[in-house]
C-alpha cells in the first residue's frame, strides 16, 4: 500500500474577503496559518512520512507546505513547485467579490461559473503574468484568460501523470498541497466523479484527505483528517 494526501492551502486573505483569486498571489491570513499548523500536527500524529512534497508556484499554497511539513519534521523534503497544480484561473472575474457578482450576473450564473466542470468564466482581453518568471518558461498559449475546472483538469493531468503517479507507483508517499479546484480536478479523478456530480464536491481550507492505493494504484481507501 502507499499513501496520498492531499491539502487545500490554509484560509488566504481572498477567502476571507470572499474574492475570486485564480492566479492572483493573495498570502494567508492569521487564520490560515493556524489551519496550516493544525493540518500538519494531524499528519504528524497520523504518523505520515513523504517522499516527495508538491506545490504550486502561488505562496499561499508554498506557505502551507512550509508549514505542514515544520510540523511533521520534514522540511528536508524533495518540494517540486508546478504552475500546473496552480488555482484555477477565474479570467475576469478575478479579484472580484463573489457576493457582487451575483448581484450583477445573477445566482444562477455564478454558480455554474464556481461549480461547474465546463462553463468558462468571462475572459480577461489578454493574458497576464507575461513578465512574471515564474512562467517565464512557458508558451504564451499556457498564459490563460480564464478556465472552467475542465480546462484546469486537462493542465494539472500531465503533471499527475508524469510526477506523481510515477513516484507512488514505486511506493513512495506523496504529499500534494494546493488549491480549491485543482484538487477538486484531482479528485474527479481518482473519485470517479461525474461531470455532473463535481459541483457537490467542495475541498475546504487545510483539511488534509489521505488516499490509500494497492500496487496498481487503485484506490483502497480514502479519509479525510479532519482539523478542528
Amino acid at each position: 500500500m502507499v499513501e496520498l494526501v492531499i491539502i487545500r492551502h490554509g484560509e488566504s486573505t481572498a477567502n476571507r474577503d470572499d474574492l475570486y483569486t485564480g492566479w492572483t498571489d493573495v498570502p494567508l491570513t492569521p487564520l490560515g496559518v493556524s489551519q496550516a499548523h493544525q493540518a500538519g500536527q494531524r499528519l504528524s500524529e497520523a504518523g505520515l512520512s513523504f517522499t516527495d512534497v508538491h506545490t504550486s508556484v502561488l505562496q499561499r499554497a508554498i506557505m502551507t507546505t512550509h508549514i505542514v511539513l515544520a510540523e511533521t519534521k520534514q522540511l528536508w523534503l524533495p518540494e517540486h513547485k508546478s504552475w500546473r497544480l496552480n488555482e484555477r484561473h477565474y479570467g475576469a472575474l478575478r479579484g472580484r467579490n463573489k457576493a457582487q457578482t451575483k448581484a450583477e450576473y445573477g445566482e444562477a450564473q455564478v454558480a455554474l461559473w464556481r461549480r461547474s466542470y465546463a462553463e468558462v468564466p468571462p475572459l480577461l482581453p489578454k493574458p497576464e503574468h507575461v513578465d512574471d518568471r515564474r512562467y517565464a518558461h512557458l508558451p504564451i498559449t499556457a498564459l490563460t484568460r480564464g478556465e472552467s475546472l475542465e480546462m484546469a483538469y486537462a493542465r494539472l493531468m500531465p503533471y499527475w501523470i508524469d510526477q506523481v503517479a510515477p513516484r507512488l507507483l514505486d511506493g513512495k508517499n506523496q504529499l500534494i498541497v494546493a488549491h480549491g479546484s485543482t484538487l477538486r480536478a484531482l479528485i474527479k479523478y481518482l473519485d470517479q466523479v461525474s461531470d455532473a456530480d463535481i459541483s457537490k464536491v467542495e475541498v475546504p481550507n487545510a483539511q488534509p484527505i489521505q488516499y490509500t492505493f494497492d500496487k496498481q494504484l487503485r484506490v483502497v481507501n480514502k479519509q479525510v483528517l479532519r482539523i478542528d
